[in-house]
């Protein structure tokens, strides 16, 4: 009883019936080109890559058939029932017997050509009487050896091409000129891009007023004099004994050299003040 059979066997089950699903229907047609192809038919005025944003519903190049990967696998295969037949390209040349007897006409020439001795030369016809007794008394031989005698010697034609004798010889190559007048505007240009670099990055200044100058002027020579005494004020002192001291007379020799050449340039005309300082 546990090997097989069974009471609750007895009864077969009934069978499960699977539902099968609706078949899947895409909502796009099958008809819309797909996105971001590169099978676009070349010689066109497309780019390489076809309906890259996926809105187009057309192919944008008309499908040629079997124009990329041929045709379906087995329609090559030559059809045993047709096959080339004897003559189907080209015919049987006719003997020359068989032109006479079917189509002599085609034997005649339909253009003859004209005589070499039309318009009255060739040999004299069977009825004519040819021109006898024609004597010249011009001796050929004295004649010919007075003609070369008196001929002029041919000069001899030099025929190597003279370069010196060109038109534009020594001259500069009308290339040259146009190269010339380009570098020209080229370099030009390059110091028009400097001079307008170089007017960016110079400081702003503006020229100085005479009165301002001459006030400035008055003030260092001032300032000179007070300095200038209390140097004086020292330099008696051959020994210093101190470092203040040392320190104190070095500090005003600075200070009248500072202003001696402040007073130089303030003595000099034309001045511009620095107006990013």
């Amino acid at each position: 009883a546990m090997l097989g059979e069974s009471i609750y066997n007895i009864v077969p089950p009934k069978p499960l019936i699977v539902e099968k699903p609706p078949m899947y229907r895409s909502k796009v047609p099958g008809t819309m080109p797909p996105t971001g192809s590169t099978f676009v038919a070349p010689n066109s005025n497309h780019p390489g890559i076809s309906n890259v944003s996926g809105k187009e519903l057309d192919m944008p190049v008309p499908q040629r058939s079997h124009a990329e990967f041929g045709k379906p696998h087995g329609s090559y295969i030559n059809d045993p029932k047709n096959y080339m037949k004897k003559f189907a390209k080209s015919a049987s040349v006719p003997s020359l017997r068989d032109m006479k007897q079917t189509n002599p006409d085609a034997l005649k020439p339909t253009h003859l050509k004209e005589s070499r001795f039309a318009g009255g030369g060739g040999p004299p016809k069977r009825g004519e009487m040819p021109v006898m007794n024609l004597v010249s008394s011009k001796n050929f031989i004295v004649a010919n050896a007075v003609e070369t005698i008196l001929a002029q010697p041919k000069r001899p034609q030099n025929t190597a091409k003279d370069y010196l004798k060109k038109e534009d010889y020594g001259k500069v190559p009308k290339y040259l000129h146009k190269v010339k007048s380009d570098i020209a505007a080229e370099y030009d240009y390059i110091a028009q891009l400097q001079e307008q670099q170089r007017a960016m990055e110079a400081p702003p200044v503006h020229p100085m007023d005479d009165r301002e100058r001459l006030a400035l002027l008055e003030g260092l020579k001032a300032k000179w004099e007070v300095v200038n005494t209390a140097y004086q004020g020292q330099t008696h002192l051959t020994i210093l004994e101190s470092e203040g001291k040392k320190y104190r007379k070095e500090k005003l020799e600075a200070e009248l050299a500072q202003i001696e050449k402040d007073i130089e340039k303030l003595t000099k005309n034309n001045l511009r003040v620095d107006l990013s300082r």
